[in-house]
């Protein structure tokens, strides 16, 4: 690593902190010793390359030599909560361990007849900038390189991160392998695509439906049918597959369910809904004292709450930024990711794990107004039930699926995101039902770029080239331009 480069040298138990500006990127390069970022482990003497604005965090157990490319805002702190998630770790993988012997039928110890043999099944709740995605990349990471195996469900109940899908998604995928953090154009990861890679974190396959909003209050009921569904698609994955239950599952949320939410029955509902639907035993409070005292007071005489420190290197992100970052998703959902790597560091020294070069080809086609029937779920922008008049009924429900028209100014779909959902299962046109489309898991997504009123067709950019006809697409709240 030739050019600006600087090496530091950790000390056991510290962690090497960075922030990249807009256009700017790293490598880092382990030199000696062992360092992992948020669990993942780096291989030694390899570069990574980090990009778009990334903000992570490079920590040792037993102290290690790293060789940075290119300084940014960087600084080492001796002050980590990885302690406190690594001994949460440890309680996690000794849940496994005995839901797998219950699952096997093989003899219990004496001092272990006692306690329970569920799996974890986890909660992480806290305020904005508390780090919750972090940790659940954390106990991820750690669980699937315990060498046992397992394949643990993430769940990204957090419109706003966007996952392993666009921005407005709510996925979850079986994690194999490490998640690598390069760029938050990919935060968990990347989901299986046809693109050439060598990526081991390419087998993540999503299942993932389609919210449309970053912020929870937009449309509560909708969410809280979304996080059911997928409730029931988990509980019958585990019908089949009862050796992969007991990996458990982590479940990230958005900080409107710890505070902040238009409602605070809404929020309540929420949680309660998470709860239910994943049938969760465990709930991690980061950094919020007053949130683990309601958890406590609600959870506690039958769930174990715990509240985890916060990290001092947590970020204070802006409402730009993260709109930045919803571009980068939605770039990288069309063309790939490609970061240039800093001055000194060729391509061909960034082989393996790295997200520096995943090119792809999106297609541009026109299509008939009446190809493709395009919903909008609830009307465009909608009051509270509390703040309608005392009487005063919805005219259009919050889950009911209200078709646009494309020729119809207003429509909103210039520039839309919309989500292209697979097809139903039943074709039998008698055994639908009005809120099916609500039910629908996510095909893709498409952007309209071009309305022709006059002719009735539109211009739309698709990851691949295919027939729209006789699909249906719903639109959310997020719009992209190249």
């Amino acid at each position: 690593m030739e050019g600006e480069s600087k090496e530091w040298t950790l000390d056991p138990e510290t962690e090497y902190r960075f922030e990249l500006d807009p256009g700017e990127s790293l490598a880092v390069k382990l030199i000696h010793g062992h360092a992992e970022v948020f669990g993942a482990e780096l291989a030694a003497n390899h570069p990574y390359l980090f990009g778009q604005e990334c903000k992570a965090a490079v920590f040792t157990w037993r102290g290690c030599t790293i060789e940075m490319s290119h300084p940014s805002t960087e600084y080492v702190s001796e002050e980590t909560p990885m302690a406190a998630y690594a001994n949460l770790h440890i309680a996690f993988e000794q849940m496994r361990v005995r839901a797998l012997r219950d699952l096997r039928g093989s003899p219990v110890p004496e001092y272990e007849r006692d306690k329970p043999t569920d799996p974890p099944r986890v909660l992480v709740l806290g305020p904005e900038n508390s780090g919750k995605t972090t940790v659940c990349k954390i106990l991820i990471n750690y669980a699937v390189r315990a060498g046992q195996g397992w394949s643990p469900l993430l769940i990204n109940a957090d419109p706003a991160e966007g996952g392993w899908a666009a921005p407005g998604a709510i996925s979850v995928a079986p994690v194999h392998s490490p998640l690598a953090t390069c760029s938050p154009g990919s935060p968990l990861g990347t989901a299986a695509t046809s693109a050439p890679t060598a990526l081991s974190s390419n087998a993540l396959l999503p299942l993932a439906y389609w919210y449309g909003h970053s912020e929870t209050k937009r449309n509560p009921l909708l969410l809280e049918r979304i996080v059911r569904n997928i409730g029931e698609n988990i509980n019958d994955k585990y019908q089949v597959d009862l050796q992969g239950r007991t990996a458990g599952l982590i479940v990230d949320t958005p900080a409107s369910f710890a505070s902040g939410h238009r409602s605070n029955d809404d929020r309540q509902r929420l949680i309660r809904a998470c709860v239910d639907a994943f049938k969760i035993n465990t709930i991690l409070v980061v950094g919020h004292e007053k949130l683990n005292v309601e958890l406590n007071r609600n959870y506690g005489s039958h769930l174990t709450v715990v509240k985890i420190p916060k990290s001092g290197g947590v970020v204070e992100l802006d409402h730009l930024y993260r709109e930045r970052v919803h571009n980068y998703q939605l770039h990288t959902y069309f063309y790939g990711q490609r970061v240039p790597p800093p001055a000194g560091i060729s391509s061909a020294s960034l082989g393996g794990e790295t997200l520096s070069d995943i090119i792809l080809s999106p297609s541009s086609t026109i299509i008939n107004f009446g190809d493709l029937s395009i919903f909008r779920i609830g009307a465009e922008s909608m009051a509270p039930s509390s703040a309608l008049p005392i009487g005063a009924a919805r005219v259009v429900s919050e889950t009911q699926a209200v078709p646009v028209d494309p020729a119809a100014s207003g429509s909103g779909l210039l520039n839309a995101v919309l989500a292209v959902l697979a097809q139903p299962a039943n074709t039998d046109e008698a055994e639908r039902y009005d809120e099916e489309i609500l039910d629908l898991p996510i095909m893709g997504f498409i952007v309209v770029t071009n309305i022709d009123i006059p002719l009735r067709k539109m211009t739309i950019l698709a990851p691949n080239q295919g027939s729209f006809v006789g699909r249906t697409a719903v639109i959310g709240s997020f719009e992209w331009q190249e």
